[in-house]
């Protein structure tokens, strides 16, 4: 069976089940979305976006779901102890696709902290499903179904979600911590027959619940209106052994002279397959700073689709990767230029170790009629092994003439003479290879707003490079 057939299946069979799980607003388009996936089926790697990564082998492995959204009973408040010195955020809790909201919290009878975040008059983070009047709105307007086969695979599978709502001119001043936790229910539930899962209708129900991997599908919907201003920040961790894969997608509509920071951290194991779509739209004079960061994972796919709407807005996009063993990340991203005005930077770096491969592919377009348009595209990457492998391609298409635009990579080893002018002073040559590495990688790192974030990191980088990080300090999650 291929590995787009079982997911055909699936739906064939699980339908009902996924919609009486899932409100109307979500299951109107799920259909259409089934259909878009059908005809184009995973994408191979003769297409353009998805060259690096191999998506239908990705997909093959017979994923459990939990379809009839059993309650995992997990206590992020006890499990998760991140330290960020001084960050002071608004902290919540995503378990898998779900949000983790007060009313979870009793039925689960688990403790309900003393004080919870408190928010600005208007403003929203809750439960997708339980917020779906922004759903008719904005759901799936960016993530177009049929233009991407993971996206319309999301789309038809998914139960609920995350919603994050800045009213006009609301200002959080505190930044808005989402802790993604990855749960298998099948670790406590291999008993209960009522989770769905993609094996053949053949199997029995203590076989298709035996099956302790797990796929998520999980989605983010951020809207920000007129001269709203927020920080995001994600987290991704798992919090049990086994093979993890997601699907995630970000929809995030930036109003006019709005602002939008967002960090995703990935902190997971090599058993975890991650898939990240993100969305956004900007409108007149608006700014985002995008950030992600993988210290830790097995193979990450993100890819970024970011378009200027309206003149004048201004974006930011870096990316750090550090990798070892058989890791694998894909980093691919398109900026649509199609307002006047509008201003790009990107910067990824990489730093791969052992029998890591990395891949980047960045591309501005500017359309006919975006003049005045500034953008800056930079790839850096450092090979510290010989089996390293690093795939880049920066690329321009342009069709306006009146535009500032340059791009630029590079894949390069560690310097000998900077590393024989250390091993001179004393250093020894791996703490030398070390300090090299983590002053490669702190570039993108000082460029990041959120200064209690950016001196966690460096911290987090350091013990990441000495092998001595596997979950943040304090967290008993992934032990």
């Amino acid at each position: 069976m291929s590995s787009e057939q079982q997911y055909i299946e699936l739906y064939k069979q699980a339908r009902q089940i996924i919609c009486d799980h899932a409100p109307a607003e979500m299951n109107a388009i799920r259909d259409e979305a089934f259909e878009h996936f059908v005809s184009q089926g995973f994408p191979s790697r003769k297409v353009e976006r998805y060259k690096y990564t191999d998506i239908s082998r990705l997909f093959a492995p017979d994923y459990g779901l939990n379809l009839n959204r059993l309650t995992i009973p997990v206590d992020p408040y006890q499990a998760f102890r991140c330290d960020v010195p001084n960050l002071s955020t608004n902290l919540f809790f995503m378990v898998n696709d779900a949000f983790y909201s007060e009313a979870s919290k009793v039925e689960s009878g688990t403790r309900i902290p003393s004080s919870s975040p408190k928010l600005p008059e208007g403003v929203i983070i809750g439960s997708l499903a339980k917020n779906a009047d922004f759903i008719g709105n904005y759901y799936a307007k960016l993530a177009k179904t049929s233009d991407d086969a993971v996206t319309a695979l999301n789309t038809m599978l998914a139960q609920d979600g995350l919603l994050v709502y800045v009213p006009r001119n609301v200002k959080v001043d505190r930044a808005i911590q989402v802790i993604n936790i990855l749960k298998s229910p099948f670790m406590q539930a291999k008993s209960n027959a009522n989770i769905g899962s993609s094996e053949p209708e053949t199997k029995t129900p203590s076989e298709r619940v035996g099956n302790e991997a797990l796929m998520v599908n999980r989605r983010v919907l951020i809207v920000l209106e007129e001269g709203a201003e927020v920080k995001m920040l994600f987290c991704d961790h798992a919090a049990d052994d086994c093979h993890f894969l997601t699907t995630q997608i970000i929809e995030a509509y930036v109003g006019a002279n709005a602002s939008l920071d967002l960090y995703c951290l990935e902190e997971t194991h090599a058993k975890n397959v991650r898939v990240s779509n993100v969305y956004i739209d900007q409108q007149r004079d608006s700014r985002v700073n995008h950030n992600v960061i993988t210290l830790h994972n097995g193979i990450t796919r993100n890819k970024l689709d970011l378009i200027f709407s309206g003149e004048g807005a201004e974006c930011a996009c870096y990316g750090c990767v550090i990798a070892d063993k058989q890791q694998h990340v894909d980093n691919n991203t398109l900026i649509t230029h199609q307002a006047t005005h509008c201003t790009s930077n990107e910067l990824y770096k990489y730093v791969l170790n052992d029998h890591a491969t990395g891949a980047f592919a960045g591309r501005v377009l500017v359309q006919p009629g975006a003049q005045q348009t500034v953008s800056q595209m930079t790839n850096q990457n450092l090979c510290a092994s010989n089996e390293a492998r690093m795939y880049t391609q920066p690329m321009l298409e342009i069709y306006a003439d009146d535009v500032k635009c340059a791009h630029g990579s590079t894949v390069g080893q560690l310097n000998d003479a900077a590393l024989f002018y250390m091993r001179q002073r004393g250093i020894s040559l791996a703490e030398a290879r070390l300090l090299l590495q983590q002053a490669f990688i702190n570039e993108v790192i000082d460029k990041m707003q959120l200064s209690p974030l950016r001196d966690r990191l460096h911290y987090l980088v350091e013990k990441r490079f000495r092998g001595q990080l596997s979950k943040c300090e304090g967290c008993r999650l992934c032990k």
